[in-house]
């Protein structure tokens, strides 16, 4: 677990890595900001939850947090994004944010799995970077991931991961969305004080 530091500096952390790093390319005509604010912006429109729209925001956060460039995947390795973006986020939010961040690559595996031409509507980078994180899931792995307390959020971020790859979508700013994961901070730090 990472040691917490303030808790602004978590949030200048967020806004100065997607300002540094959140042009770099997504592998699907978006970059990384783009797809972050786009994956936030159809949570929102679907009426879910301030933590889902976080989880949203903020799943790909093990990529900014990485040196290992834009076409990692291209040289067969895998990142581990999701367990180092829910790392280093772990001490800030809580469980309803950073498990289904944490889950999310894992949701792919279980999708392609579990749902008849989820496989087949992945796009050439998705199909890529699952080989990489595992393939499809064995049975005995979906059963276990779905026994997983935040499973379905899981689902949910996945689905609204697949469809932020839209090339010129507009959508709110990270500006806007900045007080959602604000609060969740400031709600955790009060947690962690009384606790």
């Amino acid at each position: 677990m990472t040691k917490r530091s303030d808790d602004t500096d978590i949030i200048e952390q967020i806004r100065s890595l997607f300002g540094q790093r959140g042009g770099r390319s997504y592998g699907e005509q978006v970059t990384e900001q783009q797809h972050a604010l786009q994956t936030a912006t159809f949570a929102l429109q679907s009426n879910e939850d301030d933590s889902m729209i976080v989880a949203c925001l903020l799943h790909d956060f093990g990529h900014l947090l990485h040196d290992l460039g834009e076409d990692v995947a291209d040289h067969g390795v895998d990142s581990h994004h999701e367990q180092l973006g829910a790392d280093t986020l772990e001490p800030f939010f809580p469980p309803q944010i950073v498990q289904p961040i944490r889950l999310h690559a894992e949701a792919k595996r279980y999708l392609c799995r579990n749902n008849t031409g989820y496989l087949e509507s992945l796009s050439a980078a998705s199909r890529q970077s699952l080989v990489l994180q595992g393939g499809v899931m064995t049975q005995a792995d979906a059963d276990a991931f779905e026994s997983n307390r935040y499973f379905a959020e899981a689902v949910r971020l996945r689905r609204y991961d697949d469809k932020a790859k839209v090339v010129g979508m507009r959508t709110n700013t990270l500006e806007s969305f900045l007080p959602r994961v604000a609060r969740f901070v400031t709600e955790q730090s009060a947690v962690e004080k009384s606790g």
